[in-house]
């Protein structure tokens, strides 16, 4: 068996962000499109309302300004992970450790950036990412209790993080001041005023809009990237005047004089602590992923590249200065020395003797040796200004957006009222001036030593979690969890997350136990209070019903199987075994039909024989059988008490009556009915069809079927002693191998049949039929069933109707919208002859086939058929014949369109429809085809 086809005919879609119980419709194709189709019709058919409503909402958020990936991450990424450590700190670093040491530093932190630069790119484009940065990317994975605690503490080290770039700035300015001896007051007083009218100054960028403050970044970058040239231009000048401070240009001497480390009160890890909150920039354009114009694509982007582009600068700017500025100098002119016989160090060859510096660490040359270098040493003053003030004004920016997200999700009493928006970007200004708030406490203090390794903590905590996320889906294998972000791995994911976790307690040990209690405390808040919690908590929990949906993140089947004895129809038990094994739950439902008392012993013994079997088939399902006076009457039983909790059954799945046409009305009509009442309690429903049938009850014990005793015959599975003690037996056995007469041709194919689906398939094709705007359950059972060993080789196609004239528009909008829902899919094919008129062989044999279903009224009084009609509601009138004729002939059409294309949907009833005429359509759609699955899921 090589193709087999899927449908469906809901008009919902495979919603790519978390909707909420609320929600009463599911965007449709126009809305995941973003835009209308040209001529107002979606495979000929108008826009409902709803879809209207969405192509006019869609079009009144044009105004909204979003950025791309160059200036909403890749240019914030840059500015933060660049910072003022670049100048500041780095040429120490070189001093410290040494050329080898310094580029090792600078690896090692790449490397937990890339790490979790990764995992932020795969939890990104796993679906819709909406603003809240960090705090969203960890709580829709893990759920409010993480989420929480890690974006209350992220949002305030972002405000804090304000505060240490804003003092870092006024520092520099106060430096300045002192060397023009301009100091206002005193060194402490002056960085206190000049940090308060510098964060107003910020203030005023970030409430006047993101438009203004991104603006402001790109001068902040050009700035910033023009120092970092300049810096690199004059490595290459020699200048004498130069030389007494060190710098000789390149030299090999020089160079190897600084490979390797010169500690000097310092540790590999006390210097590796003091980079790395250099490094922690890399979630600045995830912050704002609400102002994204495409999170998906702009986060992995800009992300990596920043990482990547920066980390080449730091190690660029360590072998430079490692190949051309001595270790030790003094500034003086007294240490030139004309015979170089007294010294033997790099710089005696010279002509300059700096051995009495030696073992010592000038302070103010450190803080000037980028200056010293540079070709323009007023333009490192502006970098550092750059570095502060980029990374001061994306911290003041990020914090509001986080607390944003996290007051609107009202995980933490007392706080919506700052999850208000204003504008068109729903800008949150009540955050911007508790930010405020929160950097001027922090400025005012003018001493940030202690806070500052616990901020870097806190950062990393969030770095652990986002890695430990991706590793958490990855292991779960949620059917949710199909990033279209493919360079990440799982393991490398949690080697990040124990990485992060590792540098936290080098950085700081008691910094690193502090933030892991204050994330335990709010984890345990948020566990044992549950206030407000979001619609959206379904981390573990399973898809609560279609009616209600948790998400693509965790949507997955649950499927009630009516299989009778499971062993019974095993193509059914195999089918769904193959899309729910260790992703969904399965129960095999079991109606027993009696008018009588039921027999309590002989059901338990059943349910226990039965579940033996299941296990002994390494299939994972739930035996639940239920006594009712009818089949229908059981199945509502079924619809409406199987399962527990979240844990319940969202599917309901059939085999497909292939006896109706001899058999009696009343059981079409009552199979129907089950349908109806499944969409009712807003189950899907999904049928299978066998050209050979599904039921091979009256053949158990022969191939690899394994027997059991009848049902019928009198069974004792557990013999009581007097004590009420029992003992067991052997519950299943294989059949002994006595002489079995052959099988009949039919029954053997019936057999064959029921096993195809156990069995690896070979290089064939999933072919999925999209005739209207619909989707969900339609692409998630072929993808889940495409990802399983035995079906790898099978490929997913997709089929949809269309117009001749706009079929490779169609085409384009459909392969937009598999890549958005992160579906592999081998051919897209457009039917541009879907509604020909059928072909006369077809309608011929249509009209035999509901000839005996007909009512017949012209060869009867009006009265007669009146009365016949409402005895037998099935019977199909005249005008019911032609009110319906178009729907027929597209099911006729459709028939012909499968035997070619091997594909197949299913039409819901429509009202006032008999029940024959619907059934009488599904006939022809599936005849003389291979298996067929029917789905329609619910609305």
């Amino acid at each position: 068996m090589s193709e087999w086809s899927l449908q469906k005919c809901a008009s919902k879609t495979l919603n790519t962000e978390a909707q909420t119980c609320d929600a009463l419709e599911q965007p449709s194709l126009v809305l995941v499109h973003h835009e209308p189709f040209e001529d107002g019709f979606a495979n000929g058919e108008e826009l409902t309302p709803a879809e209207e409503a969405a192509a006019k909402e869609a079009s009144e958020s044009k105004g909204v300004v979003k950025f791309g990936w160059i200036k909403g991450v890749l240019v914030r990424c840059m500015l933060n992970i660049w910072g003022v450590m670049l100048f500041i700190r780095m040429t120490w670093i070189v001093g410290q450790a040494g050329i080898a040491y310094s580029c090792i530093i600078v690896v090692m932190a790449t490397v937990v950036t890339t790490i979790t630069g990764c995992s932020t790119s795969a939890i990104a484009t796993n679906g819709f990412v909406r603003g809240g940065g960090a705090y969203y990317l960890i709580s829709r994975s893990l759920g409010p209790e993480f989420g929480g605690s890690i974006g209350l503490i992220f949002a305030f080290a972002n405000a804090v993080a304000v505060a240490m770039y804003v003092v870092g700035f006024a520092e520099t300015v106060v430096e300045l001041l002192i060397n023009s001896g301009a100091l206002m007051l005193d060194e402490i007083n002056d960085v206190r005023i000049i940090g308060t009218i510098t964060v107003i100054l910020l203030l005023g960028v970030s409430v006047a809009g993101m438009e203004w403050e991104a603006k402001a970044q790109i001068f902040l970058l050009f700035i910033l990237v023009t120092a970092i040239f300049n810096y690199f231009i004059g490595t290459f000048i020699p200048v004498e005047s130069k030389e007494k401070f060190g710098f000789f240009s390149y030299d090999a001497g020089i160079l190897a004089d600084n490979f390797g480390p010169d500690f000097r009160g310092e540790t590999f890890f006390s210097v590796f602590s003091i980079f790395f909150p250099a490094a922690t920039g890399i979630l600045a354009g995830a912050n704002i992923s609400g102002d994204l114009a495409d999170p998906q694509m702009a986060i992995p982007k800009g992300t990596l590249l920043a990482i990547l582009i920066t980390g080449l600068v730091y190690i660029g700017v360590a072998i430079s200065a490692g190949a051309c500025i001595v270790r030790d100098a003094t500034g003086m002119e007294s240490n030139v020395t004309l015979s170089g016989l007294n010294c033997t160090d790099a710089a005696c060859k010279f002509g300059y003797d700096f051995t009495s510096c030696c073992g010592c660490v000038s302070e103010c040359l450190v803080l000037q040796v980028m200056s010293v270098v540079s070709g323009f040493g007023p333009l490192i003053t502006a970098g550092i200004f750059s570095a502060t003030l980029s990374s001061a004004l994306a911290s003041l920016v990020s914090a509001p957006k986080v607390f944003q997200a996290l007051c609107k999700d009202n995980i933490y009493p007392g706080i919506a009222v700052f999850g208000k928006g204003y504008g068109k970007n729903n800008e949150p200004l009540r955050g911007y001036f508790l930010t405020f708030g929160i950097a001027l406490a922090f400025i005012l203090i003018a001493e940030l030593n202690i806070i500052a390794p616990i901020i870097s903590n806190f950062f990393l905590a969030s770095y652990a979690l986002i890695n430990f996320s991706v590793f958490h889906a990855s292991l779960a294998n949620s059917p949710g969890w199909r990033p279209s972000f493919k360079y990440y791995n799982m393991w490398v994911s949690l080697a990040g997350a124990i990485l992060c976790c590792v540098v936290m307690f080098i950085i700081n040990w008691w910094a690193a136990l502090l933030t892991n209690v204050i994330v335990l405390s709010l984890y345990i808040y948020v566990s044992y209070k549950k206030p407000g919690e979001p619609d959206w908590t379904v981390r573990h929990s399973i898809k609560c019903g279609v009616g209600c949906s948790d998400g693509v993140v965790s949507s997955r089947p649950q499927c009630l199987v009516m299989t009778g004895a499971p062993n019974s129809r095993p193509a059914l038990l195999h089918l769904v075994h193959a899309f729910t094994k260790n992703v969904g739950l399965m129960l095999c439902g079991h109606v027993r039909a009696s008018s009588r008392r039921p027999n309590f012993k002989e059901l338990n013994s059943d349910m226990l024989r039965y579940q033996r079997w299941l296990l002994n088939n390494s299939s994972k399902a739930f035996y639940t059988p239920v006594v009712a006076e009818d089949l229908r009457q059981g199945t509502q039983y079924l619809l409406q008490a199987a399962g527990l909790g979240r844990l319940r059954p969202n599917t309901l799945v059939l085999g497909f009556k292939n006896d109706w046409r001899i058999g009696d009305i009343k059981d079409v009509e009552t199979y129907i009915n089950l349908m109806h009442d499944a969409f009712d309690f807003q189950y899907g429903v999904v049928i299978l069809r066998l050209r050979e049938g599904l039921d091979i009850s009256h053949i158990q014990g022969q191939g690899t079927v394994l027997y059991t005793e009848p049902l019928h015959q009198p069974v004792s599975f557990k013999q009581y002693d007097e004590d009420g003690k029992a003992h067991t037996r052997p519950l299943l056995k294989k059949e002994k191998r006595s002489p079995t007469l052959p099988l009949n041709v039919a029954d053997q194919r019936l057999l064959d049949a029921s096993q195809q689906f156990q069995q690896k398939q070979g290089k064939g094709t999933i072919d999925v039929w999209w005739l209207f705007d619909d989707g969900g359950l339609t692409l998630l059972i072929p993808y889940l069933i495409a990802n399983k060993k035995k079906w790898k080789d099978c490929k997913i196609r997709v089929f949809i109707g269309g117009k001749i004239n706009r079929i490779d528009h169609d085409r384009r909008a459909m392969a937009t919208l598999l890549s958005k829902f992160r579906i592999d899919f081998s051919d897209i094919t457009v039917l541009g002859d879907i509604n020909t008129k059928p072909k006369s062989e077809g309608l011929t044999e249509f009209a035999q086939m509901i000839e005996p279903y007909k009512l017949k009224e012209d060869d009867m009084e009006q009265e007669a058929a009146e009365k016949l009609k409402s005895e037998e509601p099935w019977r199909i009138t005249d005008n019911e014949l032609e009110l319906y004729r178009a729907k027929s002939n597209r099911q006729i059409r459709l028939n012909e369109l499968l035997k070619e294309h091997s594909m197949t949907r299913k039409d819901a009833k429509s009202p006032g429809e008999s029940q024959t005429m619907s059934w009488s359509s599904t006939e022809p759609r599936s005849q003389h085809t291979p298996p067929v699955t029917f789905i329609h899921e619910a609305h």
